[in-house]
């Protein structure tokens, strides 16, 4: 790993009549509209489409790495986000991240030590700890 601090650069750039293209020296491009919620179309990703599913995608990577580290063996990891945008003193907000994982284990694997990795995960999520809203977690872990 490479020592702190570290920076990331994007770049979003539009036109007039055009969707927002979001992109980053050797990413692929992603265009971005706003969700259907304020009137965008449907079918595309939106800024707060992409920061709910960066809470998800976080929340993975965060727990393979202390999986790693734990020498926990799991064979798959789900996350489900959902972001609750609200409108608190006037200002619209992420209020609250809810996230439904669901993890399959090895069959006689400790459960009790893979819930403890999953909240450890939720704990150190570099993504959920640089935002306000609150995050709540529900596990749900299963033998293959």
């Amino acid at each position: 790993m490479q020592g702190f601090p570290h920076r990331y650069q994007t770049t979003a750039s539009a036109t007039a009549s055009s969707h927002v293209a979001i992109s980053s020296a050797g990413l692929p491009t992603l265009n971005s509209t706003p969700p259907p919620e304020f009137g965008g179309p449907e079918g595309n990703w939106s800024p707060e489409t992409l920061l709910v599913a960066s809470v998800a995608d976080c929340f993975i990577l965060t727990f393979k790495a202390i999986a790693g580290a734990s020498k926990l063996d799991w064979q798959e990891l789900t996350c489900d986000a959902n972001g609750t945008l609200d409108r608190v003193g006037g200002v619209m907000k992420f209020t609250r991240m809810d996230l439904a994982v669901t993890l399959t284990v090895p069959a006689g694997t400790d459960q009790a030590k893979a819930d403890k990795l999953l909240h450890k995960a939720e704990q150190v999520c570099l993504v959920t700890n640089s935002l306000s809203a609150e995050c709540h977690l529900e596990t749900s872990i299963s033998e293959a």
